[in-house]
């Protein structure tokens, strides 16, 4: 197998696990002779091992497929119950019975630009999952993970919709506040950072997170202190029930919605009083399919329509997960590299994106990778996953999402 510079080769060496998956504990690649086997998983979803040459050397990839079209396989969200959480991919895929999976979208990771405030571990971009809304995306100054792509923002996602296709689209949020005093935009819905000078909404979906963070940073710095003009409306039953002069935190209550304000828009909170009725609505709409979502994660895309993207980054190496699809949606494939030492150097995001389109896919999206990268299947015969890849950091990192792949009757 050669080193190669900038680019890929012609050609990938696949190789495929025989028997029972390959499980926690890997070696390493296969020899370059290995004859190509593909395990089935489940109904409609295979799984393959692939040595990619690159420019820092060979990195070594584990690969899922599924086929979409089979009526006894779906994909939906992994999550941990609230978006405010974490778990491994592993504990995520067993609490919902889940035959293979990797993680998703970036996330709130570390908060050490605002001491004193607690990192949420909310995603960045917009989750939905069974066909239900959980969060909207944070303003593009404050996302966690590499630059973006050219054209590219927080909204962009991967999902499937209603048809059983995958595709990718942008997903914003709609919302509004109205009360006697008059109606405003609802900017935020479940997000770890608001706009400057607006109003957001956090639901029992959020979790017990502090809702701090929200108020931290600017739409253009993530670094920027936290707003000191800040308020807090509670809202039930249609009515304002409590307020606060500062974001608080606990688990909120279904058929609760906190409203959180900063700047412009606490003053307008502070101008309800209790008591009085306030209507709050919010939904997540994609900007190009008319097909409702099933699931959608964050991340950004890395191809359309077969051509990778303009500008995608062709220097940094690193360990990388990401999702494709083909045959009109028809055809997914989960992608996450081995961390193990031997393999750790990885992929740019040009060469997985090149890597993608040689597995097949026409359109590929970036999910998160390094420590995150992770992906589990579940061995024949076995009652719970295991994880194919080695974690880049020796064990599985907790994630607040992934991409689940399930079997149906």
């Amino acid at each position: 197998m050669t080193r190669l510079g900038r680019r890929f080769g012609t050609v990938l060496t696949v190789f495929t696990a025989s028997g029972a998956l390959a499980g926690a504990v890997l070696t390493g690649a296969a020899p370059a002779d290995a004859a190509e086997k593909t395990t089935r998983i489940g109904p409609g979803v295979t799984y393959t091992q692939l040595d990619i040459p690159a420019a820092r050397g060979v990195a070594h990839a584990h690969v899922v497929t599924v086929d979409l079209r089979n009526p006894h396989v779906r994909v939906d969200l992994l999550h941990p119950g609230a978006v405010a959480a974490r778990a491994p991919v592993s504990r995520l895929a067993d609490a919902r019975g889940a035959v293979a999976g990797v993680n998703g979208d970036f996330f709130d990771i570390s908060e050490t630009q605002h001491p004193g405030v607690e990192a949420t571990g909310a995603t960045v971009g917009p989750a939905i999952a069974s066909g239900r809304g959980l969060k909207a995306a944070v303003p593009e100054g404050q996302r966690f993970g590499p630059p973006l792509p050219p054209g590219t923002g927080t909204e962009d996602v991967f999902g499937v919709g209603a048809d059983r296709r995958a595709r990718l689209d942008r997903v914003a949020l709609d919302g509004s506040v109205r009360s006697a005093k008059g109606t405003w935009p609802l900017r935020g819905f479940n997000q770890y950072a608001l706009p400057v000078g607006t109003v957001g909404a956090f639901t029992s979906d959020w979790g017990g997170a502090s809702r701090v963070r929200a108020t931290c940073g600017t739409d253009t710095d993530r670094a920027a202190p936290c707003s000191t003009d800040t308020y807090e409306v509670t809202v039930r039953r249609g009515r304002v029930v409590s307020a606060a002069g500062a974001p608080g935190s606990g688990r909120i209550a279904r058929g609760t919605t906190v409203l959180v304000g900063r700047e412009a828009g606490a003053r307008k909170l502070r101008g309800l009083s209790l008591g009085e009725r306030v209507k709050v609505r919010h939904r997540l709409v994609a900007r190009s399919s008319r097909v409702p979502y099933r699931f959608a994660v964050g991340g950004y895309p890395m191809m359309t329509g077969g051509v990778p993207l303009p500008g995608l980054d062709d220097t940094t190496s690193a360990v990388r997960t990401a999702v494709g699809f083909s045959d009109h949606g028809h055809r997914m494939q989960l992608l996450a590299l081995d961390g193990a030492p031997r393999f750790r150097a990885g992929l740019t995001i040009a060469e997985v994106t090149l890597a993608m389109k040689r597995l097949g896919s026409k359109d590929a999206f970036s999910l998160d990778g390094g420590g995150s990268t992770t992906m589990v299947a579940r061995r024949p015969g076995a009652h719970a996953v295991s994880v194919l890849n080695h974690p880049s950091g020796g064990a599985e990192r907790p994630v607040p999402n992934g991409i689940g792949v399930f079997e149906t009757p």
